[in-house]
């Protein structure tokens, strides 16, 4: 079934029709394929590939080669939902060249529609206004920002004193003012999100913030169940995908033992007679 290509204005239409948005993780084709024609609104090409796929222990080693070989894999899987790629760790603190040169890559050579920048403060607000103005639409990211999560004493919810409130409010509105078109809010809690995304005109996507967001984004490997590493409260699984995996290779490798595979159904046959004359 055709399905309309997802537009920025198509996801601020959304939230003014209280239209949840729905997004989700890829980093290959297959993937994206899998979610596109699944109706994922926004398909995220997020640095948690180190953790899921590249075997890292945190998203800080991802350099903008992988996430470029990432997203352009992604790409092709994807005919209707809106790319988006994020921007790994340090591909957007040294310059204002360099990261419209980082972003402009993701774009222009991996193929997505958007990058994602976490974190904010004066120096990554400058950031994005320069890839903004650059004509790159971007998507922030508040609340437990694990780029930088030793800063924040590790991976935990933040924002749950009034102090700490306050301030990620004064980001979210920071960002939307420096044009970002949507913001991830991760790890905070569920009434603060409800309250700041009533208070801005850009949707707010929640990831471990609860239902007020305007839209929701999981790491796909942890919804499907493929990683089978501490799963976070935020996570629902529906499906046990590495279970299914493991019980399908065992069974192939019993097959294999046993000599029941491949059998004639799974071979490729010719004539006896043209056996003829073959060197033993």
């Amino acid at each position: 079934m055709d399905q309309k290509k997802i537009t920025i204005p198509d996801l601020i239409k959304m939230k003014q029709a209280g239209t949840p948005i729905a997004m989700l993780t890829a980093y290959d084709y297959p993937m994206a394929l899998i979610l596109d024609s699944a109706g994922v609104d926004c398909i995220l090409v997020g640095d948690s590939v180190g953790n899921v796929v590249l075997g890292y222990e945190s998203t800080v080693p991802v350099t903008m080669d992988e996430m470029v070989h990432h997203t352009k894999a992604a790409r092709k899987g994807v005919n209707h939902a809106l790319l988006v790629a994020d921007m790994p760790f340090m591909s957007f603190n040294i310059s204002r060249e360099q990261t419209i040169t980082n972003a402009g890559r993701l774009v222009k050579e991996a193929g997505a529609d958007a990058v994602k920048m976490e974190g904010a403060g004066e120096g990554v607000i400058t950031m994005i206004r320069a890839v903004v103005g650059a004509g790159i639409p971007v998507m922030g990211h508040i609340g437990l920002t694990p780029q930088t999560a030793t800063m924040l004493g590790g991976l935990k919810v933040q924002g749950k004193t009034g102090q700490a409130a306050q301030q990620i409010m004064r980001q979210a509105l920071e960002l939307e003012q420096a044009g970002c078109f949507g913001i991830v809010f991760e790890c905070i809690p569920d009434v603060l999100a409800e309250h700041i995304s009533r208070a801005l005109k850009i949707p707010s996507i929640g990831i471990g913030a609860g239902a007020g967001c305007d839209g929701q984004v999981l790491v796909t490997h942890d919804m499907v169940g493929i990683t089978e590493r501490f799963v976070p409260k935020f996570v629902k699984r529906y499906a046990q995908a590495a279970q299914i995996m493991r019980e399908a290779a065992e069974h192939y490798v019993a097959d294999v033992r046993g000599k029941t595979f491949p059998d004639s159904a799974h071979s490729f046959t010719m004539k006896p007679e043209d056996l003829k004359g073959l060197e033993p």
